[in-house]
């Protein structure tokens, strides 16, 4: 017998997915635009980095986006002496029965914090790698497949603060996007000073969506429309960035696939089976500027990776919309 369809019953998915975004909203106070972001990335398949400083609610974030999508999770400190064993899992031996027994890592959970992770060595770098590239983990000689969905939210301090280092740009190129939380404002904050905090504010959201339902979701974005003509202007801005005179590295391929998956995402957070030029221009920034790799004299301005990206979207010809929305 086939599986039923989750969206035979399933209530108006936008319905769901707008109050999942409220839910989030009474944790995190006053980040509508990130957790917007977040959803896109979970819609999309994709991996997130957050960088920002210590204390602004990035655990918060995590656990709360667990909550409202029912999701299992895990959270990670990456620090200096974290093996890859540490996330992978390993082989744990019981005397009393004589063998061997696996006992799976913090890397089997739909969501994954992995906490400060440019602090970590490159070995367990390279097994969170290979978790999010292949949705897989390799450890003990044996492969084991992650959960579905599987989701990564890296977090990594400012390069300013003492003991850390530059992410390599294979690391980079595997997160869909990178975003910073940020302070809260004002408002938040105060209201942040008035809360009840006995319980953790994440307790206070209600899951709004099961993973079957959240798989039925994704079906749906994956099945809007993305003209021809809005193909080749993603891979024109790909081109022009691999030629700008202040870049060394250009956008990967794989980033061009991250914007395309996006783009389908964000179109149907907006209510449309079909995508836009406007789609692209609005995710261009947040999907490439961290894969941008400058050359010396560009890396030292502040910026200049936006600045590229802003040139490349007004020099790039954009397709006319009625051509591009495939009427």
């Amino acid at each position: 017998m086939n599986p039923v369809d989750p969206t035979l019953y399933m209530e108006e998915p936008r319905v769901l997915l707008e109050r999942a975004a409220r839910q989030m909203e009474k944790a995190v106070l006053g980040k509508s635009g990130v957790i917007s972001r977040m959803m896109l990335a979970l819609l999309a398949g994709g991996h997130v980095l957050l960088e920002d400083v210590p204390g602004v609610g990035k655990t918060l974030l995590a656990r709360s986006f667990a909550r409202a999508f029912d999701l299992s999770h895990s959270r990670v400190q990456m620090t200096p002496d974290l093996m890859p064993a540490d996330i992978t899992g390993c082989a744990v031996y019981h005397p009393k029965r004589g063998e061997f027994e696996f006992r799976h890592g913090p890397l089997q959970a739909n969501l994954v914090l992995a906490d400060e992770l440019n602090r970590t060595p490159p070995r367990t770098q390279a097994a969170l790698l290979e978790a999010m590239e292949e949705g897989q983990v390799t450890a003990d000689g044996q492969t084991f497949r992650l959960p579905s969905p599987f989701m990564v939210i890296a977090t990594q301090n400012p390069l300013e603060h003492e003991g850390t280092y530059r992410l390599p740009e294979a690391q980079l190129d595997r997160f869909m996007l990178k975003l910073s939380l940020g302070y809260p404002n004002r408002t938040a904050e105060v209201t942040m000073l008035g809360s009840d905090r006995e319980a953790p504010p994440e307790q206070r959201i209600k899951p709004q969506l099961s993973c079957e339902e959240l798989a039925a979701l994704k079906r749906l974005v994956g099945r809007v429309h993305v003209d021809d003509q809005l193909k080749l202007y993603a891979v024109d801005l790909a081109n022009a960035t691999r030629q700008h005179p202040d870049v060394r590295l250009g956008v990967s391929p794989r980033a061009t696939l991250a914007l395309y998956k996006a783009v389908q995402a964000y179109a149907y957070m907006q209510g449309r089976n079909y995508a836009i030029p406007d789609d692209v221009k609005a995710l261009v920034p947040d999907i490439w500027r961290h894969r941008l790799v400058l050359n010396p004299e560009a890396a030292y301005r502040s910026g200049r990776a936006g600045a590229v990206l802003e040139e490349v979207l007004n020099k790039v010809p954009v397709p006319a919309y009625s051509r591009a929305a495939g009427h």
